[in-house]
């Protein structure tokens, strides 16, 4: 093997670590990205839940005002019109 040939391969070797250096740092960097995604949304559905979770009595009570005030104003309604029923005949 000619000396020129040697240098050409050890600068090749040196330049393969190198790459393969700068390709884990990078695959290291993506897994550490992903792992910050997959946290970043379990913290944000985790949250909409919790709040849920927290709101849901709030949520249930303004729900049966509203039910028990909708049949109030339904048998007042139907009152009114059976009176009126009784007027026209």
């Amino acid at each position: 093997m000619q000396p020129d040939e040697k240098a050409l391969l050890r600068r090749t070797v040196e330049l393969e670590e190198e790459n393969n250096s700068m390709l884990r740092s990078i695959q290291r960097s993506m897994r550490l990205a992903r792992f910050m995604s997959i946290l970043y949304w379990v913290f944000i559905i985790g949250s909409a839940v919790g709040a849920y979770y927290l709101i849901q009595p709030y949520i249930d009570g303004i729900t049966g005002a509203y039910t028990g005030t909708k049949d109030t104003v339904n048998s007042n309604l139907n009152s009114v019109l059976d009176t009126f029923k009784d007027l026209s005949l």
